[in-house]
């Protein structure tokens, strides 16, 4: 069988109507068969693996790799540059291991802690920002108000970004992974990696208390990175360190929102904040996707041939949502005794992040829960704007009303 009469005539289920109410579209899918050969919408083929037993066992197995050279069809994805490419999420274990001990050192227990002070000091500096907003105008968008800055605020800081430069990077990650044309991915591409090189040559020239600044020195000191390494883990951690907690703090909030019997409970029992944190996690994660993968040698996932080579998507929106694994999936409970998830990975490619992940969204909503007694929708849930597409759900606004009170 040739290539083409492998791949051609698959059907493409990630259309308008299955983005809108993706995890309906999923069950259809989970129930039919736990693994599927599909087209993505570019007309790649790929297998969509579903089932939550599956997708946590080949999630961290070494014979799936990240590396796109072990692609057997010329995958591509994004097609980054070099310097934007070799990053964690790229490269399997020997090298993995050597950038992870070097980027280690930014997310220690004692840094993380440290960086709780600046995450609740942004949190109250925009919390009343969005109350003057709320008393001026009757309401506020939340995302660029509040959920999209602040962990630009933490992120920038980690890295010595200027602060008039947050913003902008975080509009270009939003293009490149939800654009309204073709066209706008490769532009979006090109301004990120400028913009990262000039961040890089400015750090080398002036190097602060940060760890780009410790990367550099790594890199120029002692050659344990090359130069499209540290750009890559630039890139990776300016965007993994943005992209999914705003969405979380504003999905998160929404979520509580839409169940009022759950954000009763968590105002009345703040102690539940953590748990409801991990439920968020696997009920509201705008990652549809774990990164893609190649098998290294043919392999068996859900019963189903994979050959080597080919690309294996694993969905974890499907795999949060398996009756399988979690009694009632749709519903949302702060208190669920099954806390696992794998919306922080799993295994080799567990994020170094997650605990500062964690702190950010925890202080995001118990502070605008303390700030905002009576917070609620300034429009109709239906009439929400989403960001969609098979990688990501997120939201584009979330106007908002409320009684603000003073802050701490």
């Amino acid at each position: 069988m040739t290539r083409q009469d492998r791949t051609q005539n698959l059907p493409q289920p990630f259309d308008a109507a299955f983005l809108a109410d993706p995890w309906r579209g999923y069950v259809r899918l989970r129930e039919a068969a736990p693994v599927h050969r599909i087209a993505l919408p570019d007309g790649s083929p790929v297998w969509l693996v579903l089932r939550e037993a599956d997708v946590r066992a080949w999630i961290a197995d070494p014979r799936l790799s990240v590396n796109k050279a072990r692609s057997g069809v010329g995958y591509k994805g994004f097609s980054l540059p070099p310097a934007l490419d070799a990053n964690l999420l790229n490269i399997d274990p020997e090298d993995h291991l050597r950038l992870r001990r070097l980027v280690s050192q930014g997310f220690t227990p004692r840094r993380v802690e440290d960086l709780g002070g600046l995450v609740q000091a942004a949190a109250d500096r925009l919390a009343d920002g969005l109350a003057a907003d709320v008393d001026a105008h009757g309401s506020a968008d939340l995302v660029t108000g509040f959920s999209n800055p602040l962990p630009l605020v933490v992120i920038g800081d980690l890295l010595g970004v200027p602060e008039a430069d947050r913003r902008p990077f975080s509009e270009w990650v939003g293009t490149m992974l939800t654009p309204e044309h073709p066209g706008q991915v490769v532009e979006a591409i090109g301004r990120i990696h400028r913009f990262l090189e000039e961040l890089v040559a400015a750090r080398r020239a002036a190097p602060g208390d940060d760890l780009l600044s410790a990367l550099i020195a790594a890199r120029d000191e002692g050659d344990r990175l090359s130069e499209d390494e540290l750009v890559s883990l630039a890139f990776l951690i300016l965007m993994a360190g943005s992209e999914n907690v705003q969405h979380l703090i504003s999905g998160g909030l929404l979520t509580l929102l839409q169940h009022p019997e759950q954000l009763a409970a968590l105002r009345a029992e703040p102690e539940l904040l953590p748990g409801a944190v991990e439920e968020l996690l696997r009920y509201a994660l705008p990652n549809q996707m774990a990164i893609r993968r190649f098998p290294v040698e043919p392999v068996e996932i859900g019963g189903v041939a994979v050959p080597a080579g080919d690309t294996v998507m694993l969905c974890l929106a499907s795999a949060h949502r398996d009756p399988d694994r979690y009694p009632e999936p749709d519903r949302f409970d702060i208190r669920r005794a099954d806390k696992a998830h794998l919306a922080l990975g799993q295994g080799v490619h567990y994020c170094l992040g997650a605990p500062l992940a964690r702190m950010e969204i925890r202080i995001a909503l118990e502070t605008l829960l303390g700030r905002f007694p009576d917070l609620g929708l300034a429009v109709p849930a239906g009439e929400l704007q989403w960001r969609t597409s098979f990688r990501s759900r997120a939201l584009r606004a979330l106007p908002v009303r409320g009684t603000g009170r003073r802050g701490r």
